[in-house]
């Protein structure tokens, strides 16, 4: 089908529909016109159903049954029969087009309701295709003396039923009436049983049903929503419920079910249009709203309330409300916000409290309004702002519908707020240990607040301790404290305080604040004493445990410094400041040591310089690991041992292996590294060795050279270690540089790179090798903050 096809085909749908509208209204006017006639002559049946109660005792609805028996026996309308039994000329001749309430059956006739009604103008939107009918309407039997309109809801039911069966293919409709108290009514059905619709002639308030959450301030249910699953009147695959306003009232509820056995269609929109229309329809049928209170007796009532209040009434936009108007507030009212009443009134709800409003305010009037049902004694919390943050603050609401209107009374919870003050006050008082007490010798009356009891180690049935036994419950030592504090108090009437330890019956003990303060009258004489009882165990234990913290830290930090002092003493006296001279070699040697910044980090780099009997040099520099007088020793030992044995004439490899037999025969296991060269001054020649140690560097006129690296491991590392040697020649003017690893280690690049940047800058020794080491020194990019050590030795 062409898209033309398919406008046309809804264009010729839409004038069906309207046509169908029109007929159906026209034929609802015809039943209005109707209801009132039978409403007229209703009074007579009522009048001889009471009668005949009267005489036969028999119950209303028995009587009424009987009535319809007899005007059906005797082939004449229970109207004429009526009138014949109370003295009446007949009543109107019956309508045609539908049957009268006389007609309904005998179950049916004491179950309409008395008086007349007026039927509100019937709407005029869209109804969906189907013609009207005027088949047979139940009513249920508990609700007839609520309705007025119950004949036009009756007709209107059904031509819902013959509307929607056609389009749609519901198979029943179900009208509701909320009752006052919140409990709904079947005012009216068509298409259910007479045994389903007795079983749901009522629904008590609470029961969750689809028209209840309709009415109690939902919004409209369709097939499929949640809700709808709900037990309700009727066995349907699917339900809709749409509420039935009024003015911003939810009045009741139109019920629709679809057959269980046939699904329900998807309502697009012009369908639920079309449906709200019907519901509009059942709305006007269900009869007048309640009266409104007169506005001389809601002031009246406004003003003679003993709580603050306020009268609202709705504002409505497309027949739903907006807002509330404040008409009037009585002389308890305060606002929130300082406002005086002149101001509120006639003011919009929304305008005046956006805040608590927005904070659930207007949807507790919203409720309350639409549903109809009272809210009284909600605890809630409004938030107020006229400058700055909202402040919360907690009231007692309660919201009563008054006809059109809506009574609101609030006013500040008082003893919620003192409830919460309570709560915050012990809760205080359990986190800081604090009890209070208060004494009237006078009466022999003392009360105690919620704690002591646990502080004093008592079962909670155990009478109070007063002051004047408190000695027996503590230390002897603390009696005499004791016995100031209440001599203070009692007879100088100053409030004192003493801190005790409270002896508790499992032998344990609480270090306890004690604070008194006394209470005279005009005559100056001491009628009360209170006080407060501090458990301060935990911050006595504290200040103890801090104090012997103190001590012992104390007593760490001079060992510590004693031992760094001594460490230090250790180096220097073991480490000379210069070499010994070396004139008579044909040497010129020069030497630096720079102890770490930090002078607890006494480390244990060493260098030795020392004049063999064959007239050799020996040229030493080491490096143990770890700081502090373990160190310093370990340094000591390693030096001594290289002195001693290098008089054996021994090569450094040899005395390497030595050192390491030491090293492992130490306390603590000292670990080192080490460079040993012996340098003939004669020749030049020179024998060298390694214990894991940085390389020599040799500095001539062709540059910088650094020696090669003879295989060698820590000292202290392997027993059977064992250490090569290298040989290399020093011309004259040459300088050989030994060095611990403090003057170039960095944690961000290899040793090598760091070698080679220092010897850059600080470019050829030159004569004076003091100066140079200086140099060396100052250039260093080491960033270790350890001991650096430096031998320099040139040939003449």
């Amino acid at each position: 089908m062409t898209a033309e096809q398919e406008s046309s085909a809804e264009q010729e749908s839409a004038e069906r529909t309207a046509r169908a509208l029109a007929e159906t209204v026209r034929r609802l006017q015809a039943a209005t016109a109707r209801a009132h006639a039978e409403a007229r002559t209703r009074a007579a049946v009522d009048l001889a159903t009471g009668v005949l109660a009267e005489r036969l005792g028999l119950p209303v609805a028995e009587a009424a049954a009987h009535l319809a028996r007899l005007a059906r026996e005797a082939g004449v309308p229970v109207l004429a029969l009526a009138a014949d039994i109370v003295g009446l000329p007949e009543a109107a001749p019956r309508p045609t087009g539908g049957p009268l309430p006389s007609e309904a059956g005998p179950s049916e006739a004491g179950r309409l309701g008395t008086g007349p009604s007026e039927a509100g103008s019937l709407g005029t939107g869209s109804l969906g295709a189907g013609t009207l009918g005027a088949g047979p309407l139940e009513i249920g039997p508990s609700v007839a003396p609520a309705l007025a309109a119950a004949p036009d809801l009756r007709h209107a039911a059904t031509a819902v039923l013959d509307q929607a069966a056609a389009a749609l293919g519901i198979r029943a409709v179900a009208v509701w009436q909320r009752l006052p108290g919140g409990a709904l009514a079947l005012a009216a059905h068509a298409g259910l049983s007479a045994e389903e619709a007795a079983d749901w002639a009522r629904v008590p308030p609470g029961v969750p049903t689809p028209a209840h959450l309709a009415v109690g301030g939902g919004t409209e249910l369709w097939p499929g929503d949640p809700g709808t699953e709900r037990p309700s009147v009727g066995a349907a695959a699917a339900r809709a419920v749409l509420p039935l306003l009024d003015r911003g009232r939810r009045r009741g509820a139109l019920e629709l079910l679809w057959p269980a056995a046939v699904p329900a269609p998807e309502l697009r929109p012009p369908q639920r249009r079309e449906l709200y229309a019907l519901a509009d329809l059942c709305t006007t049928l269900l009869g007048p709203p309640p009266e409104p209170v007169p506005p001389e007796q809601s002031a009246a009532l406004l003003d003679g309330l003993l709580t603050p209040a306020l009268l609202l009434a709705p504002v409505l936009r497309a027949d739903r409300i907006a807002d509330f108007t404040v008409l009037r507030v009585n002389a308890r009212f305060r606002d929130p916000l300082g406002r005086p009443r002149d101001t509120l009134e006639g003011a919009s709800l929304l305008e005046t409290y956006p805040v608590a409003c927005a904070a659930g305010l207007l949807d507790r009037l919203l409720r309350a309004y639409e549903t109809g049902v009272p809210s009284t004694g909600e605890r809630v919390r409004l938030a107020f702002r006229d400058q700055g943050p909202a402040v919360p603050v907690a009231v007692l609401l309660s919201v009563v519908p008054l006809g059109d209107r809506l009574l609101v009374c609030w006013q500040l919870d008082d003893e919620q707020e003192e409830d919460e003050r309570t709560a915050l006050l012990h809760q205080a008082q359990r986190l800081a240990r604090v009890a209070g007490f208060e004494e009237r010798p006078a009466e022999g009356r003392i009360r105690w607040s919620e704690g002591l009891h646990e502080l004093y180690g008592l079962p909670p049935g155990a009478p109070p301790v007063p002051l004047d036994r408190l000695a027996r419950h503590t230390h002897p030592d603390d009696r005499p404290a004791i016995r100031r504090l209440l001599d203070t108090v009692r007879h100088h009437h100053r409030t004192a305080s003493a801190v005790v330890r409270l002896d508790r019956p499992d032998g344990t003990h609480r270090f306890t604040r004690v604070i008194a303060e006394p209470v005279v009258d005009e005559t100056g004489r001491l009628v009360a004493v209170r006080g407060a009882y501090h458990d301060v165990s935990a911050q006595h234990w504290t200040e103890v445990a801090l104090g012997a913290t103190r001590e012992r830290l104390a007593d760490t930090e001079q060992e510590s410094a004693e031992r760094a002092q001594l460490a230090l003493r250790l180096q220097q006296a073991i480490l000379p400041a210069a070499p010994p001279p070396l004139g008579v070699t044909g040497l010129h040697a020069a030497v630096r040591y720079r102890p770490a910044a930090q002078r607890d980090r006494v480390g244990g780099d060493w260098y030795d310089v020392l004049v063999l009997p064959d007239r050799r040099v020996l040229l030493a520099v080491g490096d143990v690991a770890g700081h502090g007088v373990g160190a310093a020793t370990g340094m000591v030992a390693l030096r001594h041992a290289l002195r001693g044995l290098a008089v054996t004439g021994a090569g450094p490899g040899r005395l390497l292996a030595w050192a390491n037999t030491v090293a492992l025969r130490e306390p603590g296991q000292v670990t080192a590294t080490a460079v040993c060269v012996l340098l003939d001054p004669v020749g030049g020649e020179l024998r060298w060795a390694r214990a894991g140690h940085l390389p020599p560097i040799r500095l001539g006129a062709d540059g910088a050279q650094v020696l090669p690296l003879p295989h060698g491991v820590l000292l202290g590392a392997l027993d059977d270690a064992e250490y090569e040697e290298s040989t290399a020649r020093l011309d004259p003017g040459d300088v050989l540089l030994l060095y611990t690893d403090g003057l170039v280690e960095r944690r961000d690049r290899p040793v090598e790179e760091s070698v080679d940047q220092l010897l850059r800058a600080a470019g050829a020794p030159g004569p004076d090798l003091e100066q140079y080491l200086d140099r060396l020194l100052e250039l260093s990019p080491a960033d270790t903050d350890d001991d650096t050590c430096l031998i320099a030795v040139q040939t003449e």
